[in-house]
């Protein structure tokens, strides 16, 4: 599905210039802060650091300033006179991967999980970089106020990952109390050249529902299992049957993913244990696929405990996000305004609906503004970051193939470009308020 492009009128180009005027001075600034936040990632909901950064920078732009909004979100708020409120939106939590990208700003920090659990920390997915690109379109923004009216809310989200820090920031009221916005507007980085900008009206990110799942059995001596329930065995049966789910009971014309990112279990090696956890997500471009693929998951569960465990097993949704839809006419100013000031082939069609999954779109959902049940219209965006030399030798003819054979996301190797993928990114999230802000 592609979006018309709707071409900027001139006085909006205009004020894009205006806006974008100041940005080759700022970039060794940004560069600055881009790398300092990657060397100091937090997990999610642990965000402090990154959220004082934020805070001093937006109110340096010009911006009032509030934090502590839904955990360690941060809301910045520039005005320009009378005209429309739009929302730009940028996310600040890292991973629990140990990084091994040898660069030189490399996180080699830890940090302690909500359980106990010591994990290394890594900016595995760009979230350093969508932070510093907010920071970078305030100041923009705040230095060319003279071209345009409105007003921006900037919204630095806190644990994006855990999808719970949009409906965190939604449950605390933040258009209520910062205003509705016409859009609500982002970008997201993505293993493509870097500094394009890829483009897609309608869906573009999955529905998604993790699941924890915790298998009971009957503990004894390794050397004895005759007379144990083996949960190690148990889970190994669900996690193979599982992957019938996609291959045998979804459309093939449709994206879906069940994958088992993690199952614990046992102690030591001659000790049959009483229990396995297994971790589980679940993906599909819409809510009612998500809510097929759960029960297929909980029906195959509950079919292999009952062939031998002593009890049922527990099947626990710990985390939901609906999918992400854009809206067609937004899409399409932004489109346009991005091919204006950035040129046309800096922008691109993004090919298909993607399996990841993003809660930018739980902003948007209706009933968000505490008031009204209409969505807030959505315009997201990806932005390409895989350096010029890695693209190119990588294997492949299309950019989903090449995509696939360069380090991607949730990856110990993941390691933007900085310079061309922060001039691209601060350039369009700065410009794109000024496709709906009342241009001067």
């Amino acid at each position: 599905m592609t979006a018309d492009v709707h071409p900027p009128t001139s006085a909006r180009r205009a004020a894009a210039t205006a806006v974008l005027t100041g940005l080759d001075a700022r970039l060794e600034d940004l560069g600055a802060t881009y790398r300092d936040l990657h060397a100091h990632p937090e997990l999610s909901g642990h965000e402090h650091r990154t959220a004082e950064v934020v805070a001093d920078a937006l109110t340096a732009a010009g911006c009032e300033v509030t934090t502590g909004v839904g955990g360690h979100g941060v809301v910045g708020v520039l005005t320009s006179g009378d005209g429309p409120t739009v929302a730009l939106r940028g996310d600040m939590d890292g991973l629990p991967i140990r990084e091994a990208t040898g660069l030189p700003y490399a996180s080699t920090l830890t940090h302690r999980r909500d359980d106990g659990v010591e994990v290394p920390v890594m900016h595995a997915c760009g979230h350093d970089l969508h932070t510093t690109c907010l920071l970078g379109a305030a100041h923009l923004l705040g230095a060319a106020r003279h071209a345009w009216r409105g007003r921006v809310l900037f919204l630095a989200q806190p644990a994006e990952e855990s999808v719970s820090g949009a409906k965190a920031m939604v449950a605390d009221g933040v258009f209520r109390r910062f205003g509705r916005p016409v859009a609500i507007l982002g970008q997201h980085v993505t293993p493509a050249p870097a500094g394009l900008l890829l483009h897609r009206s309608g869906p573009l990110y999955a529905a998604n529902a993790n699941l924890e799942v915790r298998l009971h059995g009957v503990g004894g001596h390794g050397a004895r299992p005759e007379g144990t329930v083996d949960p190690v065995a148990m889970g190994a049966y669900v996690v193979t049957r599982l992957q019938a789910i996609v291959a045998r009971e979804t459309d093939p014309r449709q994206p879906s993913v069940v994958t088992v990112g993690s199952f614990h279990a046992g102690t030591r090696p001659n000790i049959i244990g009483e229990e396995a956890v297994l971790e589980i997500t679940t993906r599909a471009p819409e809510a009612a696929g998500v809510e097929a693929l759960v029960a297929a998951v909980e029906r195959i569960v509950h079919a292999e405990a009952a062939a031998a465990a002593p009890r049922l097993p527990e099947v626990v949704v710990t985390e939901a996000t609906r999918g992400l839809v854009n809206d067609p006419g937004v899409v399409a100013r932004l489109r346009g305004l991005h091919a204006a000031v950035l040129g046309e082939g800096a922008v691109a069609e993004q090919p298909q609906v993607r399996t990841t999954s993003e809660d930018f779109a739980e902003l948007g959902a209706p009933g968000a503004d505490g008031v009204s049940q209409e969505p807030i219209p959505l315009g997201f965006w990806l932005l390409g970051v895989t350096p010029a030399a890695v693209w190119q030798a990588a294997e492949g003819d299309s950019l989903t193939a090449k995509a696939a054979a360069v380090p991607g996301t949730h990856t110990p190797r993941f390691a933007p470009d900085p310079a061309p993928s922060l001039r691209a990114g601060v350039a369009a999230l700065a410009s794109a308020p000024l496709a709906l802000l009342d241009a001067v």
